[in-house]
């Protein structure tokens, strides 16, 4: 096997032998196992990437083997590695690592210590099978692999059916958008007679095949997107996500699954870059969905949901760059975004962890002098994720900004104001959080603040290298990097002058996000208690979340379930399928009850009926002889 081959079957491996024998060999082997095996995974991977840029990042393909023949054209499980791979194979194993040392501290009581690092491997290993595979097959299968891993995870805990019911949401939703998918990729083999990525870009970088539409392809891929990377209307689970252990929501909203469509509106950009309308709807949903999750998190109280929206928001800030065309920047946000999200949710992990549970920040507060590790780190990458310089998500928020007001593929003001308003959000509630938990009165109850500790270093140990690469991670140029295949668009000429004034605005949104959190909350919230009932209507719709699960399940849910009780159980399932059974047998036996009657015992009757016999067939006889 080749060196991307053993990337991605070693946390296989981990599935299969912590999943196998976990249990029987205790914790210390789950653990070397379970994070032994990804580490070597990312070390690979290393390698692989340096001798890649050695070769002068010519792209090297691996077949593990054909998975079929069809009309003469085979399906390779195949792996493919060039420079936008490059980096994503980097992010998935090497920050999929961190969290995999750090749930050791953090799972480190649970039951099912050697289920969840089985499920957590198997997780890693479909989405390195999504960002290695060549072809759109091979890029599904990892793609339906990390929606199964996420059930899985996600519903870890399926005693409590609340979290069951939330697996179940996420399994759900993400298969409506795969529906799409397909069928895009349906249409692809129809267009270019091929599903390997490589190959369909150069065909649509030569125009548009015959009898095809670049748009169609592009807007049923990006339903597909929607669903994985939880866009409007298909983002509503990805919330209720935050049932599965902290370590799991950290994998799934920084590392793998949320950014798969991302990706592969990247890996596939030479069909978007023909798709102007598709295009153009890839950037509103994003720019839109942004500005919408942004303003549900204002109000939120659980310290991860707050995360969770905040992490729609920041993937609707990289749909908007790869709508405008700069998909190097939408991965450069994705990478960014990778480090400071990571550290912030398993910051939060650490903040539960100390409070015993709780996830309400409304009865936390004072954890600063409490927790200073875990502290240190959540507010670096809160600030990263603010936007201020000089840390990472300045420098990809900024590129943001400035591509979608001055790409000529699709740039204009309108983006420009709706982001520039979603990133005053993002500083605000970013620093709304961090205030209510760590500074302010304490306010918590005294049996829960009597034990508040500073989490073990296999959990902060993990945060300090987050934060640091949270806090650098903006200097790695990653759209220069990734220019050779991913050129950025022109800027208009008239928004040429406009970069540097574009640059202190991205710094005074952060600021500004700063200074009027720090001014509503830094007396425990009093200023913004005493202006709520002002806006007490704004807020319910907010805390309702825009009531939009609600709108689902009045239009869908509630139709779907009258047409499944009134006509498929009532009428399909009781009165044909139950009804017809039913008849059957009770035709049987009454045809039994009646034959039965025959069957007396009594011998005077069996002789009457033998002699009857014996006269009708005489009769009989005499009348046909």
């Amino acid at each position: 096997m080749g060196a991307l081959t053993w990337i991605v079957v070693l946390p296989l491996a981990g599935f299969l032998v912590n999943g196998l024998a976990g249990n029987a060999a205790g914790k210390r082997f789950v653990s070397v196992v379970g994070c032994g095996l990804p580490i070597v995974s990312f070390l690979i991977a290393v390698g692989a990437v340096m001798a890649l840029l050695a070769d002068g990042s010519a792209p090297r393909i691996e077949t593990a083997f054909t998975w079929a023949v069809i009309g003469g054209k085979p399906f390779e499980i195949g792996f493919y590695l060039d420079r936008l791979s490059a980096v994503m194979v980097l992010i998935v194993t090497g920050v999929g690592s961190l969290i995999h040392v750090y749930s050791i501290g953090y799972m480190h009581d649970d039951e099912s210590y050697a289920r969840f690092f089985a499920y957590l491997n198997l997780f890693l290993f479909f989405m390195l099978l999504l960002v290695l595979g060549r072809s759109a097959l091979v890029l599904f299968v990892g793609w339906e692999g990390v929606g199964l891993a996420s059930y899985l995870l996600i519903g870890f805990w399926f005693e409590d059916p609340e979290k069951a019911a939330a697996g179940k949401k996420a399994f759900i939703t993400n298969r409506v958008g795969d529906a799409g998918f397909l069928l895009g990729m349906f249409l692809l083999y129809y267009a270019v007679g091929t599903l390997d990525m490589d190959r369909i870009n150069a065909a649509f970088a030569a125009g548009v095949p015959a009898g095809v539409s670049a748009s169609l392809i592009g807007v049923l891929l990006f339903i597909g997107a929607s669903g994985k990377s939880a866009q409007m209307p298909l983002h509503v689970w990805l919330p209720d996500a935050m049932a599965g252990p902290t370590p799991v929501s950290a994998l799934i909203h920084a590392a793998t699954m949320v950014t798969a469509g991302v990706y592969m509106v990247a890996r596939l950009s030479g069909i978007f870059v023909q798709a102007e309308f598709a295009s153009q709807l890839v950037a509103t949903i994003g720019v839109l969905t942004a500005f919408f999750a942004a303003t549900i998190a204002l109000v939120q109280t659980d310290i991860k949901r707050v995360l969770a929206y905040s992490t729609i928001s920041q993937l609707g800030f990289m749909f908007l760059a790869a709508g405008v065309g700069a998909y190097g920047v939408a991965i450069f946000h994705v990478v960014t975004h990778a480090f400071f999200k990571a550290c912030l949710f398993l910051g939060a992990g650490s903040v539960i962890h100390a409070m015993s549970g709780e996830q309400d920040i409304r009865k936390m507060g004072a954890l600063a002098k409490k927790i200073p590790i875990t502290f240190a780190t959540f507010a670096i990458s809160t600030a990263a994720i603010a936007g201020l310089p000089p840390l990472s998500g300045f420098f990809s928020k900024d590129e943001i900004l400035w591509f979608a007001y001055g790409s000529s593929f699709g740039g204009g003001p309108w983006l420009l104001i709706l982001a520039s308003a979603t990133a005053l959000l993002t500083a605000f509630y970013m620093f709304r959080l961090l205030w209510l938990t760590f500074f302010g009165s304490p306010r918590m109850d005294e049996e829960v603040a009597h034990h508040i500790h500073e989490s073990p270093w296999s959990m902060t140990g993990v945060l300090i290298v987050l934060a640091l690469l949270a806090a650098i991670g903006g200097f790695f140029s990653i759209p220069h990097f990734l220019e050779p295949m991913l050129p950025l668009p022109a800027i208009r000429p008239e928004a040429q002058s406009f970069h540097g004034a574009l640059v202190w605005i991205a710094i005074g949104l952060g600021v500004g996000g700063l200074l009027l959190a720090a001014w509503f909350y830094r007396n425990d919230g009093a200023r913004a208690a005493a202006l709520r009932p002002s806006f007490e209507p704004i807020h319910k719709v907010l805390s309702g979340k825009y009531y939009v699960d609600e709108l689902y399940d009045a239009v869908l849910g509630r139709p779907l379930a009258w047409v499944s009780e009134k006509v498929f159980l009532r009428i399909g399932d009781r009165f044909l399928i139950d009804g017809t059974l039913d008849g059957l047998a009770a035709l049987a036996q009454r045809g039994a009850g009646r034959l039965s009657k025959l069957q007396t015992g009594n011998l005077h009757l069996y002789a009457f009926l033998v002699l009857a016999g014996i006269v009708g067939a005489l009769i009989w006889s005499w009348r046909n002889g």
